[in-house]
């Protein structure tokens, strides 16, 4: 009888869960709204830009402007000349590395190889991973280190190519601080100084968040908010 009852017992842990799971996902809505980041700013009223959005109703109202990320053209680890197009209607999540790191970009790329995993099957969700140290991160090496991290072809790039631009990106594109302080430092890993964000960006282009690639419980939240960003997409649709 014991038998039984301990049988039972565990036959209801295990279908509680599972019934509160589905119920939840089938009978509510998901509410949670992710912020939008880098606002627009009238410099002459220091404040931000509003903009007029019609709505499907018809219904007009005002909505702040958002800073969209900017185009680019760089070379990607298979020696193709890429640009914006390849996050054309898509998420994507950036970051800044470079091959000679041997401080934070091992954790960095740690991360991102588990969150590719996660959505591997996604064809909406790309990564961008931008060299700060493009002399030296030829394709070819960039190449080896996409197979070294499990890189999905089509779905993560590694992206070289004119440095000023990939500064420039960096800094104005997607507000992270990156450095290069001259070959006179020596160790790579103190001539070159770049965040360990990572940049959630929207279809549209809108930094929508800005996570730690070195600490879980930030890896945890990005992958919470890329599915709910998904979700919200999905609902558009």
């Amino acid at each position: 009888m014991n038998t039984y009852r301990k049988a039972g017992t565990l036959l209801l842990t295990l279908i509680v869960p599972a019934f509160a799971y589905i119920m939840l996902r089938a009978c509510t809505q998901n509410h949670y709204a992710l912020p939008r980041y880098i606002p627009v700013i009238d410099s002459t009223r220091g404040e931000p830009v509003m903009k007029t959005i019609i709505d499907k109703n018809g219904q007009k109202r005002e909505d702040t402007l958002f800073r969209h990320v900017p185009g680019f053209s760089l070379i990607d680890q298979d020696s193709q000349a890429v640009d914006q197009a390849i996050i054309k209607g898509k998420i994507h999540v950036a970051d800044f590395f470079f091959t000679r790191c041997g401080t934070i970009c091992p954790k960095i790329q740690l991360s991102l190889s588990r969150v590719q995993e996660i959505f591997k099957e996604r064809n909406d969700l790309i990564f961008l991973s931008y060299s700060v140290d493009p002399e030296n991160d030829t394709p070819a090496k960039l190449k080896a280190y996409a197979n070294k991290v499990g890189a999905k072809a089509d779905m993560w790039y590694f992206l070289t190519g004119d440095k000023a631009q990939i500064y420039k990106l960096a800094q104005r594109g997607y507000f992270l601080p990156v450095v290069d302080h001259g070959v006179s430092y020596g160790a790579p890993d103190e001539t070159f100084i770049h965040s360990e964000k990572l940049v959630l960006v929207d279809k549209e282009g809108i930094i929508r968040g800005f996570y730690d690639g070195t600490d879980k419980k930030d890896v945890e939240r990005l992958i919470v908010e890329i599915r709910v960003l998904l979700d919200i997409y999905s609902k558009q649709t």
